[in-house]
């Protein structure tokens, strides 16, 4: 099965890009696209009220061992530091981290997202009002420009928490974690994994209650309907999410509900009944397979540090200069 593709050279803004990837995952088979497609500012949003969901333990376990660990942490980093966050979301996990590193100079946000991004900037700006903050509208996913490096600083590192690298499929995370890798050379890079682990733990965190996860799904097909043009009912199609063991990888599929036609622009898509749109995965990793992977990559994997259920990790892993 071919996995949803996070690099695709796609021109134009970002509404381009979403109609370019949109249009030719619905021509491919099967069905697929970016799940960097959905965080625009309604599925950031969104996403933020999953990260607080009773059946999402991702997040408030990673905050806790970053609560736990942060001094640590923040020793491995040095003083001075510039952090670069890739996927830059809501603030929380950053502050825990700049509350206990030794004079930060400088913090890059690095989304796609710009609203979001910038709220968030703006918002950190007033508790940090001596730390230069630099946003950056743009995809991770490809080179970044990041400003120039000043002097005086100390490394650069990144930071990139919430398992999203999961997001990726393996040959992807070993050519993203190989460009960021020479982006921080001297540096590091501070990044969480979610672990295997029982599969009815994955399933409800996935699947949860209230259907947020859900509605964050759907929104792909609403910012279709918002951005481009398209005609989508969104009731036609049901969120579908399920653990892959043998990929050792949660899926996630909007599911047609019947035979319908879509459009986006003036061009036609059919789904049949049952016809799957693969809108993301997420893997789970061991910790060896994570080490193995960071290290085909070019980092050396340094310290690690883990909750009591070995449900989640963060990893410091070293740049070479």
């Amino acid at each position: 099965m071919n996995t949803v593709s996070l690099f695709q050279t796609l021109p134009g803004n970002e509404s381009d890009e979403f109609a370019c990837a949109l249009t030719a995952g619905l021509r491919a088979k099967p069905y697929q696209v970016s799940p960097k497609f959905f965080y625009d500012a309604a599925g950031s949003a969104l996403f933020d009220q999953i990260c607080e969901l009773p059946e999402y333990y991702p997040t408030r376990t990673e905050i806790g061992i970053l609560a736990e660990h942060a001094n640590d942490m923040a020793t491995c980093i040095g003083p001075n530091a510039e952090i670069v966050e890739f996927g830059a979301g809501s603030s929380r996990k950053i502050r825990l981290l700049l509350d206990a590193l030794h004079r930060p100079q400088r913090f890059v946000p690095v989304d796609i997202s710009g609203e979001h991004l910038h709220a968030s900037a703006g918002a950190l700006r007033e508790a940090y009002p001596s730390l230069e903050i630099r946003p950056v509208v743009a995809d991770f996913t490809r080179p970044v420009a990041l400003p120039p490096r000043m002097p005086g600083h100390g490394a650069r590192v990144g930071f990139f928490p919430g398992s999203s690298i999961g997001n990726f499929d393996p040959q992807e995370a070993r050519r993203f974690l190989r460009q960021i890798a020479n982006q921080l050379r001297g540096g590091g890079l501070l990044i969480g994994t979610d672990l295997v682990k029982d599969p009815a733990i994955l399933h409800a965190a996935y699947n949860d209650a209230a259907g947020v996860t859900a509605a964050f799904n759907r929104n792909l097909l609403l910012r279709a309907n918002r951005e481009l043009d398209a005609d989508f009912v969104v009731d036609n199609f049901a969120h579908y999410a399920f653990y892959n063991a043998a990929l050792q990888r949660i899926e996630m599929h909007l599911i047609s509900l019947h035979s319908q036609n879509v459009h986006i622009g003036d061009e036609r898509f059919h789904f049949a009944e049952g016809d799957s749109i693969h809108t993301e995965n997420s893997y789970k990793f061991t910790l060896e397979g994570f080490h193995a992977l960071a290290m085909e990559a070019g980092f050396r994997p340094a310290a690690t540090w883990c909750d009591a259920r070995r449900w989640f990790c963060l990893h410091w892993l070293e740049a070479p200069a």
